[in-house]
């Protein structure tokens, strides 16, 4: 495994796959940023069945870093109020197109902020 390469990556990129827990089938693309060597997301439709609300219920799950596939745990990450602020810029400076700066814009208000998830790498698959 080289977390690198998916850290790398995920700088480089604007939407990354995702699979929480077994269940899904498929990648969802998301946002997700590299804050202090660590991988962020954050959830914009704030909806029942999101990817973030199923890592709740089972924290395993999947990103795909162009064609590798790591797995991952998802966590809330403890230190979150102190990192907030970098991860908010890190939002603002990756996703400064015309098209993506009204949300990016909006992942950085509280009700994102509060569905904020790291993502802990550990095998290849």
């Amino acid at each position: 495994m080289d977390k690198n390469k998916a850290l790398d990556y995920i700088r480089t990129h604007n939407l990354i796959g995702i699979k929480a827990g077994s269940e899904r089938p498929e990648f969802l693309e998301i946002w997700m940023v590299v804050v202090q060597n660590r991988i962020f997301a954050r959830s914009w439709g704030l909806a029942e069945k999101s990817w973030y609300n199923a890592f709740l219920k089972c924290s395993e799950g999947q990103i795909k870093c162009g064609n590798v596939i790591y797995n991952v745990q998802a966590v809330i990450p403890e230190d979150l109020n102190q990192l907030t602020d970098e991860i908010n810029q890190v939002y603002l400076t990756k996703y400064n197109s015309e098209h993506n700066r009204k949300y990016a814009i909006g992942i950085i208000e509280d009700k994102h902020i509060e569905k904020t998830m790291e993502f802990v790498i550990g095998d290849v698959e």
